[in-house]
């Protein structure tokens, strides 16, 4: 099966840091992948990068076989590569239906119709019952619901989430991601998923990379990967702190606040 998105020698950089070297991964028809690592490894920077918010250095992305990076980012977004950014980032002042309407801007007919939106409330109920609530006094659950509600509605060939499970607690985290995959179910959306909690990423993705200091260390289907007694101890619990490459995982380091 031809790849929907191939990513080659993948570069960027932060002025005279590299951010990402060497990133190569791929993205078939349909499936989930997840992107595992921790603080710094460098997966929102691939994120934004795959989704035209930073330019790469060098490398290629190839999404439906055209090269798509250096585009500005919303030529992505009208070419189905959709981004749920790292922390929501939805309209606080807007209703939550015109948050939704954001998405679906690109697509928007003439009459003014949301195409998909009952479909959106169908997988998001919560969001229907606050439709005309501004969208900043939902609860964190609920933002993060309209966030991938209003990705959704502009027609992703692929929808990438950065950090989806970010402030979450385990019950909605879990319901984030059976939503997340009736989507890829009903709709046959490609996701590319970042996330730090690898269990649930693990137990949901069908194939996964694991991305250190800027590198992908690893890659595999994800029930081989989280077979592998490296990846278990490193990031399934365990007594090591060595990542995969063996530097310490800086994200297992608990900050002492004084």
């Amino acid at each position: 099966m031809q790849a929907l998105l191939q990513v080659k020698n993948l570069e960027t950089w932060y002025g005279p840091i590299a951010a990402m070297q060497g990133v190569n991964i791929e993205v078939r028809p349909g499936r989930m992948v997840a992107v595992l690592g921790a603080n710094g490894a460098g997966k929102t920077t691939l994120l934004n990068t795959l989704a035209g918010v930073i330019d790469p250095f060098k490398g290629q992305v190839l999404f439906l076989g055209q090269a798509v990076h250096g585009l500005d980012a919303d030529e992505v977004c009208r070419r189905g590569l959709v981004l749920v950014p790292e922390g929501r980032q939805v309209f606080p002042f807007l209703s939550v239906r015109d948050n939704l309407a954001m998405g679906a801007y690109t697509r928007r007919d003439t009459d003014g119709v949301i195409r998909d939106l009952e479909r959106v409330f169908q997988w998001f109920p919560r969001l229907k019952e606050r439709e005309q609530q501004h969208a900043g006094l939902l609860s964190g659950g609920e933002q993060q619901m309209l966030a991938i509600g209003r990705a959704v509605l502009a027609q992703p060939r692929l929808l990438m989430l950065d950090e989806p499970s970010l402030g979450l607690s385990p019950l909605l985290t879990k319901e984030i991601f059976s939503i997340i995959c009736r989507i890829r179910d009903e709709t046959g959306t490609a996701i590319l998923v970042v996330e730090q909690n690898a269990a649930i990423a693990l137990a949901h993705a069908d194939d996964g990379y694991i991305m250190e200091l800027g590198r992908i260390v690893a890659a595999d289907t994800c029930e081989a990967l989280s077979r592998k007694a490296d990846v278990q101890s490193s990031y399934l619990g365990g007594g090591e702190q060595q990542g995969l490459s063996g530097t310490t995982q800086r994200w297992k380091r608990r900050k002492t606040w004084r």
